[in-house]
């Protein structure tokens, strides 16, 4: 699930994974710990947490470990970082779009159609990142998008349980799994008509569970 603009993350329990993938070789360059964050993302997003490693990020940058280290401390030092650059560049404004002058059905299908867009919208990198972290083999990652993932759900929750409170629990679990099962989708290759379709679909369910109300 897309996760709001000004959510932290934090764990203790990262190890570091192992990888297959093999990095990029090219002449050392001055280390830009922005440019490095923004790399990882690419890989992480593309690849998964658990497929990535130090050497795969540093082959990328064309830097050396030291360097990654000083900056970073260890690839879950990394990973937070990427997901509080996520937080900020990919993820959907859940706060801009759950507004309270708007029928809450209205803004829970806005929210599932802007997922859609998001999810198909980078070629390779496709999901969503904190979705995906949810399914990793390494404990430490798989908590914190765990929690992530449940903050966020929790912003839902409350939004619409400000006026349906008694819809508030099955709908959030509702627009939940659409969304991951979306995330899922775009990772397996379905493009961006058939995600909004999926979207679409949902909404008319979520339609008839939340009839029209009067604003306060």
């Amino acid at each position: 699930m897309p996760y709001i603009s000004d959510l932290e993350v934090r764990s203790r329990d990262f190890v570091m994974s192992p990888t297959n993938i093999s990095p990029s070789r090219g002449r050392p360059r001055r280390f830009d710990p922005d440019q490095a964050v923004e790399t990882a993302q690419q890989l992480f997003h593309t690849y998964g947490y658990d497929a990535v490693s130090v050497a795969d990020v540093t082959g990328a940058l064309g830097i050396n470990p030291p360097s990654f280290y000083a900056a970073f401390g260890n690839k879950a030092g990394l990973y937070l970082r990427v997901l509080d650059r996520y937080a900020k560049t990919g993820a959907i404004d859940l706060a801009g779009i759950l507004r309270a002058d708007r029928p809450v059905a209205q803004c829970l299908i806005a929210v599932l159609e802007e997922a859609a867009r998001r999810y198909a919208a980078n070629n390779g990198a496709v999901g969503c990142l904190v979705l995906e972290g949810t399914h990793s083999t390494d404990a430490g990652a798989r908590s914190v998008c765990c929690a992530t993932h449940a903050a966020a759900e929790d912003v839902i929750r409350r939004y619409i349980a400000e006026r349906h409170p008694e819809e508030a629990g099955r709908l959030t679990d509702f627009v939940s799994a659409t969304m991951s099962g979306m995330s899922d989708k775009a990772r397996n290759g379905q493009d961006l008509d058939r995600l909004l379709a999926t979207a679409r679909l949902a909404g008319l369910a979520i339609d008839q569970a939340l009839p029209a109300q009067a604003l306060c």
